[in-house]
């Protein structure tokens, strides 16, 4: 598989930003992987730049652009390694390696991975298809929609749940990804066979 496969590939944005701004939301990255949204401010992204935060409104037009940016970057990655997961699922199956490759990108990635799922910025004002583009390996995987969103839910539901240490001590998580991965493979060969089985539409 090769970087100029189409399917391997995020949706651009219709518009590259300059140097400058690549190396501010840079920036805004490391911040916000190392210590969380808080310090997501223009204050720090200058200092963190050697600048002073009036000037990164010469590049970008406030926070919230830095944020989309950086949304835009955790679905081109969670969407890369998801598609990648399909491609190439290995012996457990394509639904177990999507959820795999899932929670090993938010626990990874748990601040990027929060403002990405959580954030409050209008839905549709990402890069065109990108997030369609991202979650599109759950129905690769399944074959259904509904399943596909199920699955999804499963998965964002357990990665918070243990990013926010709210499973009981002792929890073998591991099992339970496992269960989840069996009962989304059982349901799609049930949804499928009771498709198989649906009597044709009268004439």
């Amino acid at each position: 598989m090769t970087q100029s496969d189409p399917v391997l590939c995020a949706p651009s944005r219709p518009h590259a930003f300059s140097p400058r701004a690549t190396e501010i939301i840079a920036a805004g990255r490391r911040l916000l992987e190392a210590e969380g949204a808080d310090a997501l401010t223009m204050r720090r992204m200058g200092a963190e730049l050697g600048i002073q935060a009036p000037s990164i409104y010469k590049h970008l037009p406030g926070k919230h652009a830095v944020e989309l940016a950086l949304v835009d970057e955790a679905l081109a990655e969670i969407g890369l390694a998801l598609h990648q997961a399909v491609r190439h699922p290995g012996p457990t199956g394509s639904v177990a390696s999507v959820l795999a490759a899932y929670r090993e990108y938010a626990l990874a990635h748990p601040n990027l991975y929060r403002l990405a799922t959580g954030s409050r910025l209008p839905r549709g004002s990402t890069t065109p298809s990108l997030e369609d583009w991202s979650g599109e390996p759950f129905f690769l995987a399944t074959g259904d929609p509904q399943v596909a969103q199920a699955m999804f839910s499963f998965a964002h539901g357990m990665v918070i749940l243990e990013l926010d240490q709210r499973f009981p001590d002792g929890s073998d998580l591991q099992r339970t990804w496992d269960a989840g991965a069996d009962a989304f493979v059982s349901a799609c060969r049930s949804r499928s066979a009771t498709s198989a089985v649906a009597p044709a539409p009268r004439a």
